[in-house]
């Protein structure tokens, strides 16, 4: 792997600057992704409010199993109907509609740089690295288990690509260090080799609090300040069919309680995990959510919480997951419809199915990609290096992923409509027949005009054999390893520093010795 070391940034360029004067591998600023398009809607209104209804009748008829105690604790003084025997709570709709009336439609998250703040909301959009895969890969060391060094090399890429604009919770595990500790190593790496908002683990309520003490003493700010201004997430990864665990569920109340971001997403599975038909499986997704909405409403009226939606089809002849299919992309675009509907920001994911960074890895990401944008998610979760079904973080597949985002950004950009871009004085003054190369309308435009890639190849044949005839995954092998050579660590003020290794030094201690 290249160099750890990152670069001293030079003053006074933009990115595009240095781009051009540097040769950089050309890509678009980071900037706060908005849709300025109205979102597709594949369900009527009356079919919205029939999920909605089954919904509601699966949590008041048949419930959802809650292991935590002290969550069932929560809905029981709310007025649910608490068997703490079998750990199922049913709820009434009244006590959901009083949480939706809370939950925020928009909030912020701000990173340890003012700079890198992102709202959800509205019409927002923000992509996020891949999160969990126990192995990594890439065409030079081939595929193996996931360690703190290709971590490292992860973060700093989501740092040097400005189409990424968030972290997952641990983009691959580092397997060779203690589990029960790990964590800290990577919100380590997180807030070391970049200045991204990123997500916490929220497996207990311990990871979840180190993640949320860590990014406050990066900032330079105390908990109770950051609970005003949160600057981290976490996914709370439903066990559909209908049930909580309790580790789950103590995540999330500390999340909650503390002000922080929190994305309720059943992962369902047609044919396995729900009905094999859509509107049996949305209804148990929706169900499920509303079911964690309420609880972060119940610890905190108020606390910030996405709409989550993760729901795709198995192969019914083997069982094994599928992703980006024709099912898990009108699931997508129906849960956006779902989330406007509760008035919540939605979170949903462009996945594959894939083992390599290949074909297949492109059109099914790209075909979940495409019903990220048109369902209106405002998180779009695994948006870059997911494959093998998340069991894998590919370099790779990073590169592929990125050039496809830069794609949607860049399609995002609103036409201009002026005197000056309807260009009649440069259509008059070319003749018939002519051509617009050499008109000044073009020359003034000629670096700006359309989008420059960074992954394609638009050489003739001829030209493209002389150059190797390197495919797409062999110029991406490339490309992130230039990627990494251009990479600059951003600074961090030395008492921050200080403060955060003294955290992670006595955190280690406290866990060494069996505390929470």
């Amino acid at each position: 792997m290249p160099s750890r070391a990152g670069r001293r940034r030079r003053a006074g360029h933009s990115p595009r600057d240095r781009a051009a004067t540097e040769n950089l591998i050309p890509q678009i600023p980071f900037k706060q992704v908005r849709n300025p398009y109205p979102p597709m809607a594949i369900l009527s209104a009356d079919q919205v409010e029939a999920i909605h209804e089954n919904s509601l009748r699966i949590l008041e008829e048949l419930g959802i199993e809650l292991m935590s105690p002290r969550a069932r604790a929560l809905f029981k003084a709310a007025g649910a109907e608490v068997d703490d025997a079998s750990g199922t709570v049913r709820v009434d709709r009244e006590i959901v509609e009083k949480a939706l009336a809370t939950a925020p439609s928009a909030f912020t998250l701000t990173s340890r740089v003012a700079g890198k703040k992102l709202t959800f909301g509205g019409n927002t959009l923000a992509f996020s690295l891949v999160a969990g895969p126990p192995n990594t890969h890439d065409r030079i060391n081939g595929r193996r288990e996931g360690n703190l060094a290709d971590y490292e090399n992860f973060i700093r890429l989501a740092h040097h690509f400005n189409a990424i604009h968030i972290l997952g919770n641990q983009v691959v595990a580092p397997m060779e260090l203690p589990a029960n500790n790990r964590h800290l190593d990577t919100y380590n790496a997180n807030l070391t080799f970049s200045d991204r908002c990123f997500h916490v683990t929220a497996i207990g309520a311990g990871r979840a609090l180190d993640g949320i003490r860590m990014m406050a003493l990066s900032r330079g700010i105390s908990v109770e300040e950051m609970a005003e201004s949160p600057g981290v997430t976490t996914i709370i990864s439903v066990n559909s069919p209908r049930r909580f665990d309790e580790a789950m569920a103590e995540g999330m109340i500390a999340m909650a309680s503390n002000g922080q971001a929190i994305a309720v997403t059943p992962f369902t599975l047609m044919g396995a995990m729900t009905p094999v038909t859509l509107a049996g499986a949305l209804s148990q997704q929706n169900a499920e959510a509303l079911f964690g909405v309420t609880l972060t409403q119940l610890v905190k009226p108020g606390a910030p919480v996405f709409y989550g939606a993760y729901t795709s089809n198995v192969d019914l002849r083997s069982g094994a997951p599928a992703f980006g299919t024709p099912e898990n992309t009108k699931a997508n675009i129906a849960s956006g419809q779902l989330a406007r509907r509760y008035g919540l920001p939605y979170r949903a994911s462009p996945t594959n199915a894939s083992n390599v960074a290949d074909g297949q890895a492109a059109y099914e990401t790209q075909m979940a990609l495409w019903s990220c944008v048109l369902g209106h998610a405002n998180l779009a979760y695994h948006a870059a290096g997911w494959l093998e079904g998340g069991l894998t973080a590919s370099f790779e597949k990073l590169i592929m992923d990125v050039e496809m985002l830069q794609h949607m950004i860049a399609f995002l950009d609103p036409i201009e409509v002026t005197e000056d871009t309807l260009a009649f004085d440069a259509i008059k003054g070319v003749p018939t027949g002519g051509h617009f190369f050499g008109e000044a309308h073009t020359m003034e435009r000629y670096e700006t005009a359309f989008y420059q890639p960074m992954l394609s190849n638009w050489q003739n044949y001829e030209a493209w054999a002389l150059d190797g005839e390197k495919d797409t995954a062999a110029r991406a092998t490339e490309l992130w390893q230039r990627a990494l050579q251009e990479y600059e660590q951003p600074a961090m003020a030395p008492d921050r520093r200080e403060a955060l290794d003294a955290y992670i030094a006595k955190r280690k201690e406290e866990i060494g010795t069996g505390e929470p």
